[in-house]
Parts: C-alpha cells; structure tokens; sequence
C-alpha cells in the first residue's frame, strides 16, 4: 500500500489499555507454553497496530512541522507514549516471569528475554511524568532547530538547506554560510543551554527515581546494552585514541595539502577537493531511480526491496522550509513497509541517503518477514551495521550519481568514514562527562567539549568564531539532546563498516553474503556473537582498530 493512501486514526489509548488487560488476564490463565505462545502472537497483533497508527503520525509531522492536525497528534502521543510503555512492560514483566519460560525461550530466544530484564531495569510507571516533561523539551528542541530561518544567498534558509554553501568550493562563500550558522545559534543559545539543562536535569532525576547514582547507567538500559557496558565503551574509545586519531589526523593533513592550504579551519570541514566535493547530478527523482537500477543489480534480495519501495513511495526526501531536519529510517509492521525520511539538499549527502537509509530500511524489510517479532528488537549498533556497510557495498555503482566524480566520492566517503569515528566517540565521552557532573554550568560543559577536541579533533580550529570558538559546536548534534548515549552506536558500527570495506575489496561475493547473513541474524543472538558468526572482530576485542588502519593504510600512501 502506497504511505499516502495508508488510513490513520488516532489510537485510543483506553480502548488499548482494555485489550491489553484481557490478554494478560489470558496469559495469566493459560496452561501451557504453547497457549502462552499463542497470546503472545495477539500481542504482536496488537503492538503492530498501534506502533503503526503511531509511526504514520510521527512521520506525517515530520514531513511538515506547521500541519497542525498532526502536530496535535505528535503532542497527545508524547503525552501516551510513556504510559502505553508503562502497559507493555507490565504484559513483559509476565512473559518475563512465566512458569513456561523454557518453551517461550525456545520460540524467541534467550535475547528477547534479555532484553526484557533489561526493559524493567529502564523503566517503571513512577517515570512517566519526567518522561512527558522530557518528550515536549526535545519536541521544543526539534522545532526550534527545524524552524532556523537564515538569512542567506537572498533566500531564507533552514539548517538543511544552508548545508551546500558550507561546503562550497569557494572559501569566501564557506566562511559566510558558517557565520550565518553561527549567528543563528547564538541568538538561540540562552534557549539551547536552558532546554539542555532541562534534559539533563530530567535525566537524572529518573535515574535517581530508579535508584540510580546518574543517568549514565539508566541511559545505557534505555539503549538496550545487552552484552556491553560502560568498561568495554571506554576500552573502546582509547583504542580510537591511541590508533584512529592518528590515522584520521593523516586523512585530514592530506586533505589540507590537497585543498593547497597552509592551515585547515572549521569552515573546510567536510570539504575535501579543490572544486569542491562530488554532488550527484540529476533531480531527486533521477536519483531515485538510480538508485532502482543499482539494488536491482546488487542483488535479488535488494531488488525486490527497493521495488517495494518505489512502488508504494515509501520516500519523503525533498528539503522543505517546514520540514523536520535530519534523515532516518523508520517502520510499519501492519504494512512491513519500512519509511525513509530525509533533506535532499544537493550534495553527497543525498546520495549517502540511498545508501544509509536504504541499508536500515532493506534490513527492516528483511526482518519484518521474520513471524518473531523481537527478532525486529535490533540494538542500534547493529543495526548501524546495516546501514554503514551498505554504503561501502554500493560504491561500484557510483558512477550512476557521480559520473566522472564517482572516483573522488569513493576516496571522500572514506576519510570521511575514518574522521567520523573520532568524532563520534567524542560525542560519546562528552555525555559521559555531563552526565556524571548534572549540576555543570552551561559554560562548563562548553570548556569540556573544548578540551574533548584537542583529543579526538586535534586539527580542529575555530579561530574566533565567538560561538564554535567558545564550545559551541555540540549543539548542533541532536542526538545529544534526543537521544543521549546513542552515537556511541554509529562508531562501533562504523568499525565493523570499515571491515566490510577491506573483506569486499578481497572478495566482494563473500563480503556480501557475510552481510547478508547479519542482516538475517537480526536481533536473533547478541551483537559480539553476531559479528563473529559472519567472520568480523568485535570492536572490544584489543586489536580490532590497529588491525583495521594497517589494512586501510594502503589506500591513503
């Protein structure tokens, strides 16, 4: 069914309520593991139905944040959407606890109840009004961001639409379009440090309801860190130190020298040739299908997903004024239609769409044919697998974007792909560092960020910027604000990515069936088992990133 036809009526959350009582009530009364079972089939039955009339709202604001009909969904939702969890986990608390747990272990795995152990460690019904207070200050977050009009090139631009001017190829025009970014942001600091403070209030103030000592613990439940912890995250990040950054810092001194500049700055981030990065020719809709004729050529499996696809316009990518910013990949069971909801602005990045998103979206088309729900219950840094290995897969075919460019793009994506990771973790160590110290001033938390980029960007210079220059430049990153501990995910993932890369230039046949062996595995079994069943070093294990820059390091000589 094409999105636009698919129907939408607001879910009764009493009505929900009911039935879902009188399934645990059923549950309760069942005499055996497989009548247990059966209920539990009525439960997807259930959860899909809402969790779709649920996705179709969210997606449906996003796609026009003024529609006020759908912004009235978005906030009855983020008021229900913590009691409907609330009444989820209590039918899990059952699962949980059955007396047939063995037969029911046996149908959706040991990791499905991992999870719900996890689950109840996440949350409980005392939460719910910290968690409606947190969803409206990240609702206010996401408009205000989403709404930047910017004065610019005789246009007034959102933060989606500025993006090729900072990566234009004429210095000049970079150093206005960041100074017009800048300006924005510090007129709207005072409301950025006041909404973060908020959040990370709020925050702490569940963890502490939980019994926690901050939000650092409660944060890594809430992202389902099933078979790691904070110890093997550290662990993680200082072997980014000690060998990623060196090697990034090679990548972005190459890139200096390629640029013909003496020094980089802040303005030629991103930026990586001389006339400028590589943007894909052709509208929207030429990318598109593009795109059709690369996945019907990759694969039989991509083929048939990427025709679903197109056929039922499961695609929002036009940048709109009014258009949340950002990109993702989301999905409807009722349908197993996944969604893919992004900002074409003209440059690479709407490539990377095709490829990124696509990766998530073929994965949930996969996964959704799976009748075991929590099969679909994938940690976010496997499911980055998905998406970042993808983009490496597809780089034969980029000469149906790039043209003659399609060489330059390839050598982009993957410095780019190294640089991030530093970044990434960054982001990572700085939420670590806020939310172990709750009470630091806005001004702190800049001065930590600051001391954050002479580890992992020690190339990074903001000159006198009087907002990036003072530790700003966070702000821009929302997952800091609406989704704390979660970009941890796309480093790890990227590290498994980057092996794809040095397995598919070996042997790109068995590459992909590795991948397409992952992708099937879903949530089926832990993510560190996962990787070494399809032949990948976990990225905890000691080694992983010295073994991965000594086998890059032949691209970059």
């Amino acid at each position: 069914m094409k999105f636009k036809d698919m129907p939408y009526e607001r879910v009764d959350f009493d009505r929900v309520e009911k039935e879902m009582r009188a399934l645990m009530e059923e549950f309760d009364s069942a005499g055996s593991g497989e009548e247990q079972f059966a209920v539990h089939q009525k439960y997807y039955e259930l959860t899909d139905r809402v969790g779709t009339q649920m996705t179709i709202a969210h997606i449906r604001y996003d796609v026009d944040t003024t529609d006020q009909f759908y912004e009235k969904e978005h906030e009855y939702y983020n008021e229900k959407r913590p009691i409907y969890r609330n009444l989820t986990l209590e039918y899990e608390k059952k699962l949980y606890a059955s007396p047939y747990r063995a037969y029911l272990e046996e149908k959706i795995g040991p990791v499905a109840f991992k999870n719900l152990e996890i689950a109840q460690k996440a949350m409980d019904e005392k939460l719910i009004p910290l968690m409606q207070e947190a969803n409206a200050l990240t609702t206010e977050y996401n408009k205000l961001i989403a709404g930047a009009k910017i004065p610019f090139d005789g246009q007034v631009l959102n933060l989606s639409l500025m993006r090729p001017y900072l990566i234009n190829s004429d210095r000049n025009v970079r150093k206005e379009a960041w100074k017009a970014q800048s300006d924005f942001f510090m007129a709207n600091v005072e409301k950025l440090d006041e909404l973060y403070d908020k959040l990370v209030k709020n925050r702490t103030a569940q963890a502490k309801e939980m019994g926690y000592e901050n939000f650092v613990e409660l944060g890594y439940y809430k992202m389902m860190r099933n078979c790691y912890g904070k110890k093997e995250v550290e662990a993680f990040r200082q072997q980014v130190k000690e060998y990623l950054v060196p090697f990034a810092e090679k990548l972005h001194d190459r890139r200096r020298r390629r640029l013909g500049l003496e020094k980089l700055s802040y303005i030629d981030n991103a930026v990586y040739f001389k006339n400028g990065n590589p943007a894909p020719f052709g509208s929207p809709e030429e990318i598109l299908a593009a795109g059709r004729k690369m996945y019907s050529e990759l694969s039989p499996e991509t083929k048939e997903f990427y025709d679903f696809m197109m056929e039922n316009e499961l695609f929002d990518v036009l940048g709109r004024k009014t258009k949340r910013a950002g990109g993702y990949m989301t999905y409807m069971p009722v349908y197993n239609s996944p969604f893919v909801f992004a900002n074409f602005n003209g440059t690479s990045g709407d490539v990377d769409v095709i490829t990124h998103e696509c990766g998530h979206a073929f994965q949930g088309y996969l996964s959704g044919k799976d009748p075991i729900r929590e099969h679909s219950d994938i940690t976010m840094e496997t499911a980055e697998i998905h998406s970042m290995s993808m983009e490496f897969f597809t780089q034969k075919w980029m000469p149906l974007f790039f043209g003659d460019r399609a060489q330059d793009y390839i050598e982009m994506h993957l410095e780019d792909s190294v640089a991030f990771i530093p970044y990434g973790c960054m982001v990572d160590e700085f939420q670590h560092i806020v939310y172990e110290n709750p009470d630091m001033t806005p001004q702190e938390r800049r001065a930590a960020w600051l001391e954050l980029e002479k580890v992992y960007r020690p190339h990074q210079d903001y000159g006198d910027d009087p907002y990036f220059g003072k530790g700003g430049f966070w702000q821009r990153q929302q997952h800091i604000y609406n989704s704390p501990f979660y970009y941890i995910d796309y480093c790890i993932a990227q590290t498994c990515a980057l092996q794809y890369k040095v397995k598919m230039d070996e042997d790109f046949d068995g590459a992909w069936r590795s991948y397409l062996k992952l992708c099937n595995l879903s949530a089926s079994d832990f993510f560190t088992n996962m990787v070494k069943e399809v032949g990948l070093m976990s990225p905890f294990e000691p080694g992983c990133l010295k073994n991965i820059v000594e086998k890059l390091e032949k691209y970059v000589k």
